[in-house]
């Protein structure tokens, strides 16, 4: 009865939190955090991290665009970034299945969720920039996530198929201001390949 109108109550919530449990049920926060724990054992809710939820049938439903909104509450603050990104924009033909990458001011950390493989790498603060806010989702913009990728990529933390991009869909002067931030290393190489 309980988990029936909870479906109900959160189904077309993305993620929830165990207050908002306690709300719809009328229980105490208490209870609610003691609920959410057993509903998540016996697999009715899935812990994103610490006090946030999804249901599980609702897991294997989430768009691409909604596993990004997740990727951004699993570490605050991030954006999305790299391939994640670049594949967004359809700037690269490698697509992640159940993969996304995030950057990140905090530690770099892998992060797995009901099968969906969450990274985030961290960037200095000075390279934290040049994200935006699309439909919920905070994230780099195409010339920001190339210069991410290849930032990793010299510095030997990243696999990168330069095969697989279209530099053509990137404004090569934005990815030339852009670059000047970043070491000397990431700049040649922007240039190497993008002729800036």
């Amino acid at each position: 009865m309980r988990f029936a109108l909870l479906q109900k109550e959160l189904a077309e919530k993305l993620y929830f939190t165990s207050g908002e449990v306690s709300g719809i049920l009328g229980i105490t926060p208490e209870s609610g955090r003691v609920l959410c724990s057993r509903y998540v054992e016996r697999g009715l809710f899935l812990r994103l991290k610490r006090d946030f939820y999804v249901l599980e049938q609702n897991w294997p439903r989430l768009t691409r665009e909604e596993l990004m909104k997740i990727a951004n509450i699993l570490q605050v603050p991030s954006y999305v970034s790299f391939i994640s990104a670049l594949s967004f924009y359809e700037v690269t033909t490698q697509v992640q299945q159940n993969f996304f990458e995030n950057a990140c001011l905090k530690r770099s950390r892998k992060v797995d969720v009901g099968g969906v493989n969450f990274n985030f790498y961290k960037l200095d603060r000075r390279y934290y920039f040049n994200f935006v806010k699309r439909e919920d989702i905070f994230i780099a913009t195409k010339e920001k996530a190339f210069i991410d990728s290849i930032y990793l990529y010299s510095f030997g933390k990243y696999r990168l198929d330069f095969n697989a991009l279209d530099l053509d869909k990137l404004d090569r002067a934005e990815v030339k201001r852009i670059a000047k931030v970043f070491p000397e290393r990431t700049a040649k190489l922007a240039k190497k390949l993008c002729g800036t």
